[in-house]
């Protein structure tokens, strides 16, 4: 299994890389083609605009077909999609590079999620699993943005010329190829009842099942606090006049803190079960978000940024291993999807709605109103516990 399990986290890094550096990339050159910031906000919003609407067929899609044929899909629409942007680096092509590789990326991670739960035995080896899974994520943010750097400041022979963007584009889009070439050797995970499964589904049919609306509720809430930070915390900085690379700073700590949490999860998670996980991190947040906009100094917003990526960095893998465990095997990667497009929906409206907040009644008010909200979450985390420890 860990051999395995290593090939599908380097294929998700390289696909989830590419999506990465274009999402560094693209606005980049909107603004130096000269579009308005408003314009590349609607282009950073496509990445994850296919998400929603793609998220529920993918899955079904993974269901009947397995791991492979969705990730040769999501190389093939991922390499062309960005590829044209190399080829024509015009705003429309840049929109469609968007929209290719964030559902791309959204088909994948359906499909190696579902597989990464076909592989593990038990509660205790899918938190392992999906620990060690969400690792790839976090190397992916780094990698890509930095190879993309690299090659648009470098690769051109001035900052205001095309080719270091075109060069840049063009490696994004090859790093997909390494995908299927990482999971060449995975075998394919299925079962009689996956592939006798002819009836009917309806998405209402599947929020039906024990605990899934509760822990869809509970994940949207937790989903919404990194949406939170990312977005009101540049607003906090620019408030009290803190430089770009402070406030930078600031989110990058919170980025690394997920990061290394998730390296120590398959530890934590022998000794605690996925509620209790999920239960301490939603509480942790509503004080932490409390205190935020109380924090005097950049070192203090950086101690609690720190602190809100120990316990947000930490609640993924749990939320995927308990909802493969109240799932029924044939529906895992509709279910997948269905937790992709309701995630992805909030990371649409969300920023618009804390924007339109934090105008009206500025920046604490979003803290605090989505830390109470959290807080009252905690009690529906708590009910996920199993009936029978």
């Amino acid at each position: 299994m860990k051999r395995e399990l290593s090939r599908l986290i380097a294929g998700q890094i390289f696909l989830h890389a590419c999506m990465a550096g274009t999402r560094m990339a693209v606005p980049l050159l909107a603004l130096q083609q000269g579009f308005s910031a408003m314009a590349v906000g609607a282009l950073l919003a496509l990445f994850a605009l296919t998400q929603v609407f793609l998220a529920l067929p993918a899955g079904r899609y993974a269901d009947r077909k397995g791991l492979k044929a969705p990730l040769a899909l999501s190389v093939a629409i991922a390499f062309t999609g960005v590829s044209l942007s190399a080829m024509w680096p015009i705003f429309p092509m840049l929109c469609v590079s968007a929209l290719a590789s964030g559902g791309a990326t959204g088909m994948a991670v359906i499909a190696l999620q579902r597989h990464v739960g076909r592989l593990a035995h038990g509660p205790a080896e899918l938190k392992s699993a999906f620990s060690w899974l969400s690792i790839g994520p976090a190397i992916s943010n780094f990698l890509g943005p930095v190879l993309a750097g690299l090659m648009i400041d470098f690769a051109g022979p001035a900052r205001a010329h095309e080719t270091g963007f075109r060069v840049a584009f063009l490696l994004m889009a090859l790093l997909p190829l390494l995908t299927l070439w990482c999971v060449r050797g995975v075998r394919e995970k299925t079962s009689p009842l996956l592939a006798a499964s002819t009836e009917k589904k309806r998405v209402l049919d599947l929020l039906h099942q024990p605990l899934m609306l509760r822990l869809l509720g509970v994940n949207w809430l937790l989903s919404s606090c990194w949406d939170v930070h990312t977005f009101v915390v540049p607003l906090l900085g620019y408030e009290r006049g803190l430089s770009a690379s402070v406030v930078g700073t600031i989110l990058g700590s919170f980025a690394v803190a997920a990061a290394t949490i998730r390296l120590c999860l398959p530890w934590i998670s022998r000794h605690l079960h996925e509620y209790q996980i999920i239960t301490t991190s939603m509480v942790c947040t509503a004080v932490l978000f409390g205190l935020y906009p109380f924090m005097p100094t950049p070192w203090a917003m950086g101690a609690c940024s720190v602190m809100l990526g120990l316990v947000l960095g930490a609640v993924q893998p749990m939320i995927m291993s308990t909802l493969h465990q109240i799932t029924p095997a044939h529906r895992q990667g509709e279910a997948l999807g269905l937790r992709l497009m309701s995630i992805n929906a909030s990371s649409v409206l969300m920023p618009m709605l804390f924007g339109a907040a934090g105008a009206i009644a500025g920046v604490a008010p979003v803290f605090w109103v989505v830390g109470t909200a959290v807080g009252l979450g905690a009690n529906s985390a708590f009910k996920l516990r199993p009936r029978h420890p």
